[in-house]
């Protein structure tokens, strides 16, 4: 889906001077106020009526960092979700050491499990 937009932006606009996808409508660099302008007008378009006024994606970089957080809540390691961002392990724990599951309880029973120290109640 993603890569069908991607061509048909390419076949309507093609690329900046310098073979970037996006440009301003002279070819050169975008602004941030233009960034910002496309967001705010694409906002309504792409949220259900109940959230655009919500804090959700309020600005681009919110979706890096809704991004970073669903990997990590979805049980990637945090080396694998660093790598992928393209920051240190310690950026993310320190920066989303909320998201991330340190509870003791659940990580004892991991530990029992990769040791085989529990009991099938079976």
């Amino acid at each position: 889906m993603l890569v069908a937009i991607l061509r048909a932006h390419l076949k309507e606009f093609g690329t900046a001077k310098d073979g970037r996808l996006f440009s301003n409508e002279r070819g050169d660099l975008l602004g941030t106020s233009s960034y910002w302008r496309v967001w705010q007008e694409a906002r309504p378009l792409a949220l259900p009526p109940d959230k655009v006024d919500s804090p959700l994606a309020r600005k681009p970089y919110h979706l890096r960092a809704t991004c970073i957080t669903n990997w990590l809540r979805a049980g990637l390691p945090v080396a694998e979700v660093a790598r992928r961002a393209g920051n240190s392990p310690e950026v993310i724990h320190r920066r989303y050491a909320g998201v991330i599951d340190d509870s003791e309880e659940e990580n004892n029973k991991k530990i029992e499990r990769t040791m085989g120290w529990t009991v099938d109640p079976h």
